[in-house]
């Protein structure tokens, strides 16, 4: 399932966006992860109680992009790409 904000009529960082999926599925916030390449969406994500991801975009923004190069947290994985944190994750 695929979770956009826009079911929730919110935009990012509001809770509702963060909290949102988790409910629809009966989970716990400490059972959802957010996996971001932004790290004001993790701290965010963080303080609501989700799990994180932290994975790098270092040419998202081009060479204009000036933050978000590596973790800026104590996120609780920091991954090179979706397969890597995948295989953090064991699946």
């Amino acid at each position: 399932m695929i979770f956009s904000t826009e079911l929730f009529r919110r935009c990012k960082p509001h809770p509702d966006t963060y909290l949102g999926g988790g409910r629809l599925l009966g989970l716990e916030p400490r059972q959802v992860m957010l996996a971001a390449a932004h790290n004001y969406y993790l701290r965010a994500a963080q303080d609501l109680g989700l799990r994180t991801a932290f994975i790098p975009r270092p040419r998202e923004y081009g060479p204009l992009q000036r933050r978000d190069f590596a973790p800026e947290g104590d996120w609780d994985l920091v991954a090179h790409d979706l397969n890597h944190l995948a295989e953090q994750l064991g699946t």
